[in-house]
């Protein structure tokens, strides 16, 4: 921001980023705290993140009325009861995350994502502009698209038209500043990258690496990551690269089926609507991230706006996932900040917390895709019911983690 601001060097306008041209809008923003040194910046950094924290609390604190389907009358329920769970959970995630849920590009995101979720049955086009916004910062929001797009009435008119028209904003925006060769430039920055040390697919060497000098934890200098190296790595980041493309596209056709098998019955039933929708969005972003060659800490920041929303709409079946979650939330800031000495060194304990929160991360997602291939758990509701607790059906078990 110094180098835009004095010397007229914009990322993205003057050459390429590693991250989306919107990414631009909130480092600008804590700019006005200074960027020629001090604290100024970090303190207005803070006070943006802080600020974005509190309205998506506030949005899980009235969750269950923005949450109605469109088509919502109010018959018969003028008031909805609420809860606190999804609030006090969120609290508790940023806690558990750490300096991490404050100081990274992320911590700008999930608040956004948290408030897409919660008004996407009632205001799907605003859902949808909310989330490509938050993609034209960091690419994984969008993929929660695939989501909100299956559970749509109207795909194309209230998903797909409005995420067209903020990303012709943007792009727009980028042509007249002079950026037009490089708005594109954020999707090749990942391609020569390695196995990072973080990463889910990097767990085995990760164990090894203690007790194997042929493990290697190096830094790759151009990128300032820190990255494994050792027999079959090369091979496993190549692999993760066309995983993540085939994993995103089984969520969605998971996602579709799961709408195709609810038959008619799912737009009258507001539980299924709201369940589709988050634990989609769960199920992409743990996709997105276990089939990740790159695994930064701050992709954790990405799981808690689902979770935060379900338990705000009082949804069944999320309890496990919850403080599993929350779990690998302390586990990540074990690792980073305080631990990752011991990881670039081989250390075994934080090599162990690592490997045991990437393990955690393949269970949230067989439990995910599990739960959606499972009958619901839950009474069929009609639209004008109100958000309470609903038990699991008695002619069958529950859903894997139901309350």
């Amino acid at each position: 921001m110094w180098l835009g601001l004095h010397e007229g060097q914009w990322p993205v306008l003057s050459g390429d980023w590693v991250y989306p041209a919107g990414a631009i809008v909130p480092m600008l923003a804590a700019a006005v705290g200074g960027t020629a040194g001090g604290s100024g910046y970090a303190v207005a950094w803070s006070l943006l993140v802080t600020a974005l924290d509190a309205v998506a609390l506030g949005v899980l604190l009235h969750a269950p009325r923005l949450a109605r389907p469109a088509g919502w009358a109010g018959r018969g329920h003028p008031h909805e009861p609420r809860t606190t769970a999804g609030a006090w959970w969120w609290i508790a995630f940023l806690a558990l995350l750490g300096p991490i849920a404050m100081g990274r590009l992320d911590a700008v995101v999930a608040p956004v994502v948290v408030v897409a979720l919660a008004v996407t049955l009632r205001h799907p086009r605003v859902s949808s502009v909310l989330l490509t916004a938050a993609a034209w910062v960091k690419v994984a929001p969008g993929a929660l698209l695939l989501a909100v797009v299956v559970a749509a009435r109207r795909p194309w008119r209230d998903v797909v038209l409005p995420a067209a028209v903020v990303c012709v904003v943007v792009v727009g925006a980028v042509l007249v500043g002079g950026g037009g060769a490089h708005v594109a430039s954020f999707l090749g920055e990942q391609e020569d990258r390695g196995l990072q040390v973080e990463a889910v697919g990097a767990t085995p060497w990760v164990v090894a690496g203690p007790w194997s000098d042929a493990v290697e934890v190096y830094l790759n200098q151009p990128i300032v990551t820190w990255e494994v190296r050792g027999p079959g790595t090369d091979g496993a980041a190549d692999a993760l690269g066309l995983l993540f493309f085939v994993g995103l596209a089984a969520c969605a056709a998971l996602l579709v089926w799961r709408r195709r098998h609810l038959g008619a019955g799912f737009w009258s039933d507001a539980v299924a609507q709201r369940e589709l929708v988050v634990r989609g969005a769960m199920l992409l972003v743990l996709a997105t991230i276990v089939f990740n060659k790159v695994g930064s800490p701050q992709y954790v920041g990405w799981l808690a706006p689902p979770v935060a929303v379900a338990l705000a709409l009082r949804l069944p079946g999320w309890r496990t996932t919850a403080w599993t979650v929350l779990g690998v939330a302390a586990a990540t800031q074990v690792v980073f900040p305080w631990g990752y000495d011991g990881v670039v060194a081989a250390e075994p304990f934080v090599s162990l917390v690592l490997a045991a929160r990437n393990v955690a991360l393949v269970v949230l997602l067989v439990l995910t895709a599990r739960a959606l291939l499972r009958p619901p758990a839950h009474v069929p509701r009609p639209l004008d019911a109100p958000v309470v607790d609903t038990p699991a059906r008695t002619d069958r078990e529950p859903a894997p983690d139901a309350v």
